[in-house]
């Protein structure tokens, strides 16, 4: 589960971004779920939360560890990915559609092109 999609863009914590219209759609990287192992439980603001690039926003709860979760960009979220509430294993079996956790307006559009491109990403992955 090592290849990382190349149309995403990546943050040294480990999340992920792709841009849906003019939000941006986040969850967590496949390298951070095999890190964390089974995900038993996501914690995810509520719709209208304001987020600063580099702050946390919830976290993760896995056998191994309770790890944080850091907003990409700055912005507000605008939809939180409901389903896993009931089914955070859906972040182990696809971080990169169905796992995602929220939908943010980016307060910069340009901010994304800030982000890790995969590349990038994958150098850092490898050195870790």
């Amino acid at each position: 589960m090592s290849e990382f999609p190349a149309d995403l863009r990546y943050t040294k914590e480990h999340e992920w971004a792709r841009k849906e219209g003019d939000l941006l759609v986040v969850g967590i990287t496949s390298h951070a779920v095999e890190q964390l192992g089974d995900i038993t439980m996501v914690t995810l603001p509520e719709a209208g939360t304001a987020l600063t690039v580099g702050e946390t926003f919830g976290d993760v709860d896995s056998v191994k560890a309770v790890s944080e979760l850091y907003a990409p960009v700055d912005g507000e979220v605008v939809e939180v990915n409901a389903a896993l509430e009931d089914a955070p294993e859906s972040v182990n079996e696809a971080p990169y559609e169905g796992g995602w956790m929220l939908k943010i307006k980016p307060s910069d559009p340009a901010a994304f092109e800030g982000l890790m491109d995969v590349a990038a990403y994958t150098k850092l992955t490898a050195e870790s």
